[in-house]
């Protein structure tokens, strides 16, 4: 059974239109991710589904119900915009969002400092937020945002102005939770991420969903004719091949994507009679990241025609 269902969602501001009837389902259990380019709608949709915006039409359901108050109480919603009260001090700004919450207590707050512990900031729990670094107010709204022991959490951009070490903390925190039985949707344009952690993924452009289903699948699909290569040489002979379709270039890593899948093993020869120097030539292999490349910006007259629901 799915947890969340959007249905036909459609948001306009004005004339622009934000979110284009979308429609996605997040199942129970699993990591979700909405994925786009930066201004796709991603955001407009998460406060929709809040309740922050109202739709002009479409549904939203949670266990099969459409969303009231009683939803937004079991959700931990990390907002784009992190918004805390300046002149408050850390460990009284998180016992006041559990508060809100109907979460208060010695348990909590023993809670509060356990995450601040691990975030190594428990030694400015009485310090102000405006006296904190911008990475430190965002630890600060990440652990208000889960303090509570939402059900649900739904977090915009959640990796945003972190460092690498504080962002894997937050990574092997949201994979904890997904252990614990939390749904969790995240929006992010870092592929890399939503690749390595989402179960389920839509992707939205221009405020249309383009993609939408299980990573697996997604995945399965699009590396029918796609190879990913290391090589030492010169492989340039390989663009305007009659072979090749596209040839995207990650620096250590090459992706080369024939137009027919029974083609590979013609560009493996192709290769070799060239004298490239294959380190790895992994057939049926694609990333996230070039799937995204590949569909993003696509007049969707094209994407209608070529993108299966999987």
């Amino acid at each position: 059974m799915s947890a969340l269902e959007v249905k036909n969602l459609t948001k306009t501001f004005d004339k622009i239109v934000a979110v284009d009837n979308a429609s996605f389902e997040v199942p129970d259990g699993s990591i979700f991710g909405l994925i786009g380019r930066n201004g796709a709608g991603k955001t407009t949709t998460l406060r929709t589904i809040m309740g922050i915006y109202l739709q002009d039409s479409g549904e939203i359901l949670f266990r099969g119900k459409p969303v009231d108050d009683s939803f937004k109480s079991m959700v931990g919603y990390l907002p784009e915009e992190r918004g805390l009260y300046k002149k408050m001090k850390v460990l009284d700004t998180l016992l006041f969002f559990a508060e809100v919450k109907g979460k208060s207590g010695k348990k909590l707050e023993k809670e509060a400092l356990k995450y601040l512990k691990r975030f190594d900031l428990l030694d400015r729990k009485l310090s102000k937020i405006e006296d904190l670094s911008k990475g430190n107010q965002q630890k600060i709204q990440f652990i208000a945002t889960v303090l509570h022991d939402p059900d649900f959490l739904i977090l915009d951009e959640p990796f945003s102005g972190l460092d690498p070490i504080n962002t894997n903390l937050l990574k092997t925190i949201i994979l904890e939770k997904k252990k614990e039985g939390k749904v969790i949707i995240f929006s992010t344009h870092l592929m890399d991420f939503a690749e390595k952690m989402c179960d389920h993924v839509a992707m939205i452009d221009n405020g249309k969903i383009i993609l939408n289903g299980s990573m697996q699948k997604i995945k399965h699909e699009y590396a029918q004719q796609n190879v990913s290569i290391n090589y030492e040489g010169d492989i340039s002979f390989l663009n305007g091949h009659p072979i090749v379709e596209k040839i995207e270039d990650f620096g250590n890593t090459t992706g080369i994507r024939v137009k027919n899948a029974n083609q590979t093993q013609e560009l493996l020869k192709l290769l070799v009679d060239r004298n490239v120097t294959l380190k790895k030539f992994d057939a049926n292999d694609i990333s996230l990241h070039e799937i995204f490349i590949q569909l993003a910006g696509k007049p969707i007259e094209e994407l209608t025609q070529e993108v299966s629901h999987v």
